[in-house]
């Protein structure tokens, strides 16, 4: 990779959430977003709830995306790698953007070297292990039994289904937490725990909706990158700083 490049990181969109109602403005403000930053982009890492729910049938994908999804797959094909990891909203990605975007998806952490510094990578859910309840829900959600008998749903079915679970989600809820300490959360205790066995210079978080930048043991930095919906948020990286950047402020 070029050092005259940078390297991208969004987290948590929500795109289509049916508790929010600017999708479109959002949608199409993200696209612009992905058209300046193609300039100078070495990779783009899409690290989770890009999409605020996507389940593939096997001949049927969820409709509307369109712009995002041109966009995307014009980035891929200029030779930009663009990473898509799967986050709790979005987790049924399965071979349509891949095969059809052209996205390397991720439904795991991921450990990668970018620009000689090491990263570890993930959308964040599911880290926490004492977030029993969180877990087993992951666990039903990421059965392949029940994977199956979901999509023997008629997609109208299950789409609304799934619009009515996302209302009762946070987004459409006050955060009416009164402080906010990243060094308390189950993320920073397993970064932590990773770093103690194998260094890493870069933890990369979304998931939690909230901007972070702290230091760690042997000078790593525990970054979280906020969201698309009040923060627009994002990372960049370019090889000696890694910083947190908002693209508009409401």
């Amino acid at each position: 990779m070029s050092q005259e490049k940078k390297i991208y990181f969004i987290s948590d969109v929500h795109l289509g959430a049916p508790a929010l109602h600017d999708n479109p403005e959002r949608e199409r403000l993200f696209v612009r977003w992905l058209g300046e930053i193609s300039k100078d982009a070495a990779a783009l890492f899409l690290m989770g709830d890009i999409f605020d729910f996507w389940f593939e049938y096997r001949k049927v994908v969820p409709r509307g995306f369109t712009r995002v999804l041109g966009k995307l797959a014009e980035i891929a094909d200029s030779g930009v790698p663009v990473h898509f990891f799967t986050g709790n909203h979005d987790i049924w990605v399965f071979d349509y953007l891949p095969s059809e975007i052209g996205l390397i998806v991720h439904s795991e952490p991921y450990r990668t070297e970018l620009f000689g510094k090491k990263f570890f990578l993930a959308h964040g859910d599911g880290l926490d292990p004492d977030d029993k309840g969180y877990l087993l829900l992951k666990k039903i959600f990421t059965s392949k039994t029940l994977q199956w008998m979901y999509a023997r749903i008629h997609p109208n079915l299950a789409l609304a289904l799934a619009q009515r679970w996302s209302k009762n989600s946070r987004l459409s809820k006050k955060d009416n937490e009164p402080a906010f300490a990243a060094q308390k959360e189950g993320m920073y205790r397993y970064a932590a725990a990773i770093q103690e066995k194998e260094p890493f210079d870069y933890f990369v978080f979304g998931h939690r909706h909230r901007m972070a930048d702290l230091p760690m043991n042997n000078n790593a930095r525990f970054i979280l990158l906020g969201e698309w919906i009040n923060l627009f948020s994002f990372g960049v990286f370019d090889g000696e700083n890694f910083v947190l950047k908002q693209y508009k402020k409401r």
